[in-house]
């Protein structure tokens, strides 16, 4: 009797079960055939492990249960370098700070996964060990000087050596290096052959404007000399001009004499007023004019 009634219990505790086990099922059949990719990610799918295609940003469809799918980011990352060890072409030890901006083309998420399984697995095998090495080699090109004066340049070469050293799913943006560190002993005579050289500029401003100086006083006496000589040469001129015209007058009266020896005696007959002088010295003798000459 108790036994038929536990048969009778068990069936239809089952006849229950049965069908709620089934609709968990279907459930979670239905739930699972379903899933989102984010933008910025693309989706790997697996069927048992195996690679079977790459699904694109949005709602996808996938077996339940034989099905699933990795995400993998496209996204720009960036990872920070603190500590790199390098030597300039001039032997000066200094430790450099870089950050490379990188991301994982699209197209090659299945290669991602398939020989890396995550990003962050691909950064430790590839980015790690080619960056510090390639930033040595790089450093080790330019003199501790240069590579200050030329940084731009050094993070462009940086940026390019690791670009073609990486062999991978993984495309490099840029290389920043943030800080290049000398030892302290570099970085005061550095200093101190900075303040050498503004002495030095300091001194041969100095000269430039005493020379300047030295020349515009050369220039102003020059300019005053030229004045007086000037001044000098039109007086000359003007006393020489006035010279010959002098000359030349008493010449021409004195030729204008030679041609005509009763000129003065014409001339003392005009300026007569006929009057005999009043009085007359001593031992004195009367003016007298030859009236033949005059005539």
């Amino acid at each position: 009797m108790i036994n038929s009634d536990v048969k009778i219990l068990s069936s239809a505790t089952l006849t229950k079960i049965i069908p709620l086990g089934i609709l968990l099922i279907l459930l979670i059949s239905l739930f699972g055939s379903w899933y989102t990719v984010d933008q910025g990610e693309r989706g790997v799918i697996l069927r048992n492990g195996k690679i079977i295609g790459t699904a694109e940003p949005g709602l996808g469809f996938k077996i339940p249960v034989f099905d699933s799918v990795e995400k993998i980011s496209t996204q720009t990352h960036t990872a920070t370098y603190d500590a790199l060890q390098a030597y300039s072409r001039d032997q000066q030890p200094a430790t450099l700070k870089a950050s490379v901006t990188y991301s994982v083309p699209p197209d090659r998420v299945e290669e991602v996964y398939a020989n890396f399984k995550s990003i962050d697995t691909m950064v430790a095998r590839l980015l790690d060990r080619q960056v510090p090495t390639q930033v040595e080699n790089i450093f080790g090109k330019y003199t501790a000087i240069s590579v200050v004066q030329e940084r731009i340049k050094f993070g462009i070469d940086v940026t390019n050596a690791i670009s073609q050293s990486l062999k991978g799913p993984i495309e490099i943006t840029s290389v920043q290096i943030e800080n290049i560190d000398f030892s302290n002993a570099y970085e005061k005579s550095v200093e101190d052959r900075m303040r050498a050289e503004v002495e030095v500029q300091t001194q041969l401003q100095n000269l430039e404007k005493e020379r300047v100086s030295a020349q515009i006083v050369v220039t102003q006496a020059q300019a005053q000399a030229d004045s007086q000589l000037a001044r000098a040469k039109a007086e000359a001129e003007s006393i020489r001009i006035k010279g010959n015209a002098e000359a030349s007058a008493i010449k021409s009266r004195a030729e204008a004499l030679a041609q005509n020896q009763n000129l003065v005696e014409l001339t003392k007959a005009e300026k007569w007023n006929g009057t005999l002088p009043t009085t007359v010295l001593p031992n004195g003798t009367l003016p007298f004019i030859d009236a033949n000459k005059a005539n």
